[in-house]
Order: structure tokens, then sequence, then C-alpha cells
């Protein structure tokens, strides 16, 4: 019997942070979650970071990490950095595709901590071995898009049957985005079970470029200012005019 690339290996990254800008904000923690068959339990690796900047109290009150927590028992950004990209490039290079729901703001923050605090890019740990990635996000809007309501991670488990115990823990979150990617792929098998997961991480730039420019199309009906950016999985360097 052939196991199909969602019952087989997969790995889950999430990160905790001080707010949602990914150009200004810092990573307070993050983890990386391997699990090797659906069912098996899962190997997970945890980071504390002291970002080395105030954290502000709403982003405390969504993860619960306080300044004097983090001063006390987080590392410093830049060795956590570092361990954070050499363990993804890890993943690549076993040929693990990489779960990370909403992948533009995790990928992107990591990449710009790393050139805050290691004078490099994720793309710089990742030679010749392009990213696999699946974002639950992205699939689900895509298979199942006249659902009304919000797709949240919470928002997800509530619909997969998915347990999440401690969201806003980057190990939980990061779990329960694993084992949602999977049940998507099962509710949707025969769309989907054809499909690598190198395929559908092609597809899911197309898929996530279409969503942003629906959602773009929406925020200017509405008079809102918002700019969505259509960038997958992975936001481009902003450029500074000269």
């Amino acid at each position: 019997m052939t196991l199909h690339w969602y019952e087989g290996p997969l790995a889950a990254f999430d990160t905790e942070t001080t707010g949602v800008d990914v150009e200004g904000d810092r990573i307070v923690s993050a983890a990386l979650v391997v699990q090797d068959t659906a069912g098996a339990r899962p190997r997970v690796t945890r980071w504390l970071v002291n970002p080395g900047i105030p954290v502000p109290e709403g982003a405390t009150a969504v993860h619960g990490l306080t300044d004097d927590h983090l001063q006390r028992n987080g590392r410093w950004p830049a060795p956590v950095m570092e361990e954070l990209a050499r363990a993804l490039a890890e993943q690549v290079a076993a040929g693990r595709p990489l779960v990370v729901m909403n992948a533009p703001f995790d990928l992107t923050i990591l990449d710009r901590e790393l050139r805050r605090h290691r004078a490099s890019t994720l793309g710089d740990y990742l030679p010749g071995t392009p990213l696999c990635v699946l974002d639950p996000r992205v699939l689900d809007k895509h298979l199942d898009r006249y659902r009304k309501g919000r797709r949240t991670l919470t928002d997800l488990c509530a619909h997969y049957e998915v347990e999440l115990a401690g969201a806003h823990d980057a190990a939980a979150d990061a779990t329960a985005a694993l084992d949602v990617v999977r049940a998507v792929a099962r509710r949707f098998s025969s769309r989907l079970e054809r499909l690598t997961p190198a395929e559908l991480h092609t597809l899911q730039a197309v898929w996530h470029a279409a969503q942003a420019r629906g959602l773009q199309a929406w925020f200017t009906r509405q008079g809102t200012p918002e700019i969505v950016d259509p960038a997958w999985p992975l936001r481009p360097e902003l450029r500074t005019a000269a």
C-alpha cells in the first residue's frame, strides 16, 4: 500500500513575536516539530529569545511571555537565529515538507532577524535546496474557498477537529498546524493525492497571490488603506528609495 505524502514525514515551524510587523518586530520564541508518520510521537525543539527590545503588553497578552521572563530565561538572538535557520535547512535537506501557518509572516520575520543579527538571509542557509512549504491557511482557503468565517489557526483546528492545546505557544501551534495540514489533505485527498509537496509549493504561491488580490480588492471597496503582499512563502526585502 502506497503511503500518501500527507501520512508521511512532515516538519512544522512557528514563532511568537513582539508584534505583527515583520520588518521591525522580533522573535521571542520558536519551535520546530518533526513527525515521521501520521500519529507518531513528534520530536519538539523549542527556543526562547531575549529580543533586546521591550515586549509590548499587547504581545504579552497573546503569548504570555513577559520582559522579565525573557530577560531571565531567553538567549541572545544571534545564536538562536543561526540555530533556527540551520534547523530548517536540515529539514529541507532531509526532504521533509515544512508546515508553516501563514508562512509569509514566520519565514519573513526569521529572514529579517537573520539580516539583523547574522548579516545573512534565510536563503543563505538553503544553497541549492529549495524550500518546500505547506501553509494550512493557503490550502484551506483555496480548497474550501466559499466557506464563511475566519481562518485563523484556532478556527481551522475547530473546523477540522484538530486539538489545539495551548494556543499561541509556538510548539502547540506548530503541532496543530501540522495536524491541520494532514486533515485538510485527507478531506480533499481526491484533489491533492496526485500532487507532490513540491508541486503543491508552486501552486500555493499562485493561490496565495490570487487570495491576496481578492483581499486587496475588498480593502479597496471598504476604503481601507491596508496593502496586502502577494508574495509567498517569503516576502522580498524592502527596497528604500535612493
